[in-house]
Order: C-alpha cells, then structure tokens, then sequence
C-alpha cells in the first residue's frame, strides 16, 4: 500500500498536483501539513525530484521543524535534510549571511528585538526633542514597522508626510535606519525587507535562488503581509511551481501587516492556478463544527467552504454566564479542577482562551486558590527577561563590537562606576568621528575629559577582549559560564532577595541549558558552534515555540496565541461586546475590523477537540470601573438548536439574556448547578435581564458636555478632536480624529469623553 493511498480524494489531489500555482485552502484540522509532508514526499520519491530544489516555508520554528521531522519518516535515506524548510525570517537570515554585504552591510549582522528597537527610537526621539505626549513610541514604531512591511522607505515616507506629526515621525524613521546601518543591525522587518533589496540589486542573486529553488511551498499563506508576497513572487517567477496553504476564515494577524487579500486574491495574481478545498476535519466533533460554520458564515470576505467531520458530538456547545469576571474566573477553574478529579483529565488537555493578555489576572488567581497548575502562555518571553538579555548584549558584543545598543546594556551591567555621562561622552566622540561606541570606548585612555572613568571603562574593553578569544576556542554553553563567572554577574544577583535571586539564576542556567542543546549539533562535525548562529536562533525563537506538548499544566492564553495548537477542552472566556469583539473594533467604523474579530472566533471555536464551553460576565471591571456588557454577537450568531445554554442569553425579541436559566443545566453539576452566589442569588438572573446588559449608560441622566470642534481625551487613545456629532444622549455616535489613532466613530456612552479646557 502507498503512503499517498491514506489521504482523501482532495488531499490527494493537492500531493498530485505538482505544475504551476495551486491555492490549497485548508481549513482548521484538515491535515494540511499532512498533505504539505505527502507532497514533497511525493516530488522527491515519485517525480525524481532533488530535495536541494525543494522550499517549504512555514510561520514558526515549531512547524517547521515538524515538518522536516515529519518528511524524514515518510521516506527515510532519500536526501530529505537537504529540502530547505524554515520560516520566512530563518530563510532570509540564511541569504543574507551570504550576500548582504552587495547592499552595503556586513555579514556579522545584529539581529534586534522588539526592546532594542524601542530603546533606539525612545534615544532618537529625545535627541530630536519630539514632544511624546504628540506622538508616543510605540505609535512610532508601529508606523515603521507598517512601512516596511508595505516596503516604503524612509524617504518615500518623508516625501509623502503631510502635517507636522507624519513630518517628526518620518525625521525618526529616518535617524533609526542610519542607526541600525551604522549598527550593522537588522529589525524583524529588515530580515525581509533588506532580502527584497538585495534581490533587486543583486539580478545574479536572485537568478541563483530562483533556480534552486524550483518547488515553493508556502504554509499558513493567509497570514503572509506585502513584503512576503513580494518575496515569494519573485523566487517563483521563473518555474511558477507555487504550492500556497492557508484558510482566509483563519486570518487573524492583520494588526502585524498579514494581508487576507494575498490568499483571497491568489487565482487573479497567479494566472492558471489550481484550488482545492480540504474541508473534512479530523479534529473536532460535528457540533463543535456547526458552531464555528454558523459563526464565521457572517463573514462577507471569504472563501465558501464548510467543515465537516465523522467525529460525533459527545457533548453539545455550552454557553453560560456569570455576574462577574471573578465568578467566571472560579466558576470555569472549579468545574475544570472537578473534571481532573473524578473523571480522569489531564490539565494539559484543557485551555481557557480570552482576547486579551489582561484576562489572564482573574484565571491566574482562581487557579493559586483551587491549587492547580498553570501556565500562561505568551507572557514575558524568555529571551525578553532582564538577567538573560544582559548575558545576550555580553554575548552579542563579542560577535559584534558594531552593536552600539548592546554595549550600552552591558557597559555598567554589573555596576563599574561607569556612569551615563562617560558613555554619553564616548557616543559624542564616536557619532563625530565615525566610529562605533565600542570603539570610542576602547581609546578612553586618549580622550581627554574622561578622568578616572577611563581605567574603568578599559577594564570593561579588556574583559571583552579577553572573553573575544576565549569565545574562539569553546562551545556557547561554557562561553556563558564564562561571561558570568568573568563580569561577575552574580554580584548582581546578591543585590535581589533570595527568590528573585533564585528565579533569575534559574533562567541563567536554562539559558545555558538551550546553548548546550545548540552545542551538540555540531558534536558530530567536530566544527565549532557558531555564536552568530546561536544569536539568531535565539531572535527568532517564537513564544509559540515554548508551549510543550508534555507539560501538564492548564494552559491560558489569548486567542491569538493560540493558533495553531488543539486540545481536548476549551474554554472560550469573556464573550462579551467590547470585550470579544474588542472596543476598538466595535467603534472603529470599519467592517474589515469586526471580520477579523470574527475568524478570531472561529480561529478559537476549532481550537477544541471534544468540548467547548462558551462563558460570559454581566459586569466586568475596566480601567478601575465596573461596566455592564451586552452577549457577544458572535454567540448571538449560533443558532439557538446548536448551544446548551447555561444562564442566560436571549429571547425572541432580541434582547439580549432574556431566556430564563433551565433546571437541567443545576442537575448535571456544571459550574456549581444552583449554587447561590453563582445564579441563585443574582438579582435578575431567571428574569428579563435585559438592561443589566445595556451598557455603562443604562439608567441615570447622561451630560455631553463637548461638541464638534472640540478637544477631548480617550482613556485608551488619547487626546483628539470631535468632528462630527449624530443623536443625542448616551447614543450619541461621536466621530473623533484622535492624534495618534486616526479617525475613530463611537457611542457618546461607551466612549466617556473628557472635554480639555
């Protein structure tokens, strides 16, 4: 029997279709890196193809090595190592090591992180005094990091400024990019964006990977922004083998630049492309598939397609609400701890998803009370705390004395009486000069001013010195413990209370337990590990990437970084308008904003395997006020037939929550049956509820006190001008021009304007 005898009529289709463009549009559970595996496969066992010619890109490390994993078992001592599977950034690195030098950079580039690049933008914005109560960093950063990905440079953009805002911002983009070049440093973006550069100026370059690469595949495509696009159409445009594999109901990253147009467009772009569609699921149960179907058919901007699965429904959907977010928090955490206590269920089967990473506080805390393990996943990443990106700006100055940010970190890190005026000193020398601040430190003694600073800073030069050639002779794991055995970096630890201390000393030693994983590849080649390669594998490691598969712990997450994993269990929390959908989707005025929340929904729905349960709170505390919340409309799109309702949600006339909670729901013991002080005592609950879930506004006068042309302040986005006023009282639509957030259209009541004097 062949291996390609086990697909189904449309996966097997997708591993036959090997000649020009093919769209496989892959909806959730439908066994696409099954088919991607079986297809390369396939090129390689049955078409005689050289691994060598083969590209598979994916979105994380994880994937990507599953994927290489998962091509190996399918035919074994047939070259499979050689096929090139990494995600996009992996890729470009790769090309840039070789080549980046025809655009004017070294090949020892830095790689910064998101930190890096908003200490550099917070430097440049000081120095060019920019007021940040006009425009903040963050606002800066992501209007660079959208360029970028649209491959606007800093000079179109500051030929295209329009007003004095659009002017400062386009005066930063420019300083930031002399920056990273004098650096030679490259952002996330810069890892694509400098690959396009390079294969526009490089013809021969480009040529080069064109032909090698014959055989493109391109996973999770619909999360693909314009700067990838660009990359794969030009990589394909000799042969047009384009293999594309993504679903646009499970495109959800649009805030980081992913275009749905890349993937809803593919057939008018690639002329002659083949599409299938994979819509058998082979993850979920039909009732939990009718969910997701029924929510996401709302979406105008898709491709038709229905999942379907022989899995039967062992419990239908659940919805039930609570009359706060802390009852929810102990509701959903004791039904889960009773669930593991007689009936058997691993933790780690079981995930509570919510929109946002401030949900996480009620959850976390239930969870300390009931005693029950956790993990929140998509935190404060491991690469982002303190102790290791001290030992990462050591490591990074070793391999690259260019990196002014990183010598800045380490330079006083751990205290040498160097202060900040010495190193300001030192970067004023080095900017009139030409040289990097590692440099300028290095002649301390010959620079005047310096006083007794200058033997200190010396000392710090020598120790790098010193730990430059030891870096020549041994691994990135006893080069760590070197780094902090030489700078003292204990010292450091001493000044912490002993769990602090503890802690940090934990995720020392885990760091050095990933460069002695590193290490050991290259055992076999007898080579010595490269602390370049270490560097950017450690940028490029996602948070995704750190969620183990053995660990059993209950798992809580936002929905976003949930994609791409399953579980047995799921708890969809916070269903709620302005909650999930978001505020700013829900005021924002544009449809695009509540479709993107709506395959969020979907993307979260087909997250579960077996059970699903829907949860909701009356009133939830937001920015130190208590608010009441209508039902999400996403839960209002189920039909009625497809949920077990739990509490209450709606009557026929609309309102929301007006069905009275049913007594079989109490019987079966979920969340505590009729517990008082989970439904029983709550006013309402069994009756017409349905003005506790009206809004902020509900009962009460409501006073506007501003009108069009007035300046007024946001609690979340800021100062901004009122330019249009339609209705009266709480339901007043305010439409806003904001500073930093554009045109923005909200309910009067919801909105809580402030009028500035």
């Amino acid at each position: 029997m062949s291996i390609y005898d086990s697909l189904n009529g449309p996966q097997k289709e997708a591993v036959l279709t090997t000649d020009g463009p093919v769209l496989i549009l892959a909806g959730a559970g439908s066994g696409k890196t099954r088919v991607l595996t079986h297809r390369i496969a396939y090129l390689i066992e049955e078409l005689g193809v050289r691994p060598f010619n083969i590209l598979a890109i994916t979105f994380t490390n994880k994937a990507a090595q599953e994927m290489r994993e998962r091509v190996d078992k399918l035919i074994p001592d047939a070259g499979a190592e050689d096929v090139w599977v990494s995600t996009f950034h992996s890729m470009c690195v790769r090309i840039l090591r070789r080549y980046i030098d025809r655009i004017g950079y070294e090949t020892g580039f830095t790689i910064y992180d998101q930190d890096d690049v908003k200490s550099i933008v917070k430097g440049i914005m000081k120095r060019l005094d920019i007021d940040t109560k006009l425009v903040n960093e963050r606002s800066v950063m992501k209007v660079i990091s959208d360029c970028k990905n649209d491959l606007i440079s800093a000079a179109e953009f500051e030929k295209e400024a329009v007003d004095m805002k659009e002017k400062k911002i386009a005066s930063v983009y420019r300083e930031y990019e002399d920056e990273l070049f004098k650096n030679n440093a490259l952002d996330f973006d810069d890892l694509l964006v400098k690959t396009v550069e390079l294969f526009d100026a490089s013809p021969k370059v480009l040529e080069y990977y064109q032909n090698r690469f014959r055989y493109i595949h391109v996973d999770e495509y619909q999360d693909t922004n314009s700067v990838q696009f660009e990359l794969v159409s030009r990589l394909a445009a000799v042969h047009k083998n384009l293999c594309v594999v993504g679903d646009d109901d499970q495109s959800i990253y649009r805030f980081r630049g992913a275009d749905i147009r890349n993937i809803l467009s593919f057939e008018q772009v690639f002329k002659g492309a083949k599409v299938i569609k994979l819509e058998q699921n082979y993850r979920s149960t039909q009732g939990i598939l009718d969910v997701a179907n029924a929510v996401i058919s709302h979406n105008k901007g898709r491709k038709s397609k229905r999942l379907w699965s022989d899995r039967q429904t062992v419990e239908p959907v659940r919805f039930t609400t609570f009359p706060d977010q802390k009852t929810e928090a102990s509701g959903v955490i004791t039904e889960i701890k009773r669930h593991v206590d007689t009936g058997g269920e691993r933790l780690g089967d079981t995930a509570i998803l919510y929109r946002t990473n401030a949900q996480s506080r009620s959850f976390e805390e239930a969870c300390l009370l009931k005693n029950i393990p956790y993990k929140v996943v998509g935190g404060v990443n491991f690469y982002h705390r303190a102790e290791i990106k001290d030992i990462l700006g050591y490591l990074k100055t070793i391999a690259n004395g260019r990196d002014d940010l990183a010598v800045r970190r380490i330079v006083n890190m751990p205290k040498r009486g160097i202060g900040d005026a010495s190193v300001e000193k030192a970067a004023v020398f080095a900017a009139e000069n030409g040289l990097t601040l590692y440099e300028a430190l290095a002649m301390a003694e010959e620079i005047p001013g310096f006083g007794r600073s200058a033997g200190k800073i010396t000392g710090f030069i020598n120790q790098i010195r010193v730990l430059k050639a030891k870096s020549r002779e041994m691994g990135i794991a006893d080069l760590i413990r070197n780094v902090i055995d030489d700078v003292e970096y204990e010292s450091e630890l001493l000044k912490l209370d002993e769990e602090q201390a503890e802690s940090k000393r934990e995720n020392l030693e885990e760091l050095i337990n990933k460069a002695a994983e590193y290490d050991q590849k290259y055992e076999e080649s007898e080579m010595l590990p490269s602390l370049d390669s270490f560097l950017e594998e450690v940028a490029l490691v996602a948070d995704i990437d750190s969620v183990e598969d053995s660990e059993n712990r209950l798992l809580l997450m936002t929905l976003h970084g949930a994609k791409g994993l399953e579980f047995e269990r799921v708890y969809l929390c916070g269903m709620e308008e302005d909650v999930f959908p978001s505020y700013l989707s829900t005021v924002s005025g544009d449809p695009a904003d509540i479709e993107e929340e709506r395959r969020l929904a979907y993307v979260g729905i087909t997250r579960a395997k077996t059970y699903l349960t829907l949860t909701a709170a009356q009133t939830r505390m937001v920015n130190g006020e208590t608010q009441f919340h209508n039902v999400s409309r996403f839960v209002k799109e189920i039909p009625d037939g497809m949920l077990k309702v739990e509490g209450e949600r709606r009557g026929s006339a609309g309102s929301p929550f007006k069905t009275s909670r049913t007594g079989s729901y109490g019987s079966s013991g979920s969340f505590g049956g009729s517990r008082p002080g989970i439904f029983g005592t709550n006013p309402g609950f069994g009756k017409d509820v349905s003005n506790l879930f009206k809004g902020p506004a509900a009962g009460g006068d409501f006073v506007i006190d501003y009108a069009e042309g007035d300046r007024v302040s946001h609690a979340m986005m800021g100062q901004g001008t009122v330019i249009a006023m339609d209705g009266s009282g709480p339901d007043c639509t305010v439409t806003v021009e904001f500073d930093t957030r554009g045109v923005k259209k909200m309910k009067a009541g919801f909105a809580k304007l402030k009028k500035l004097l």
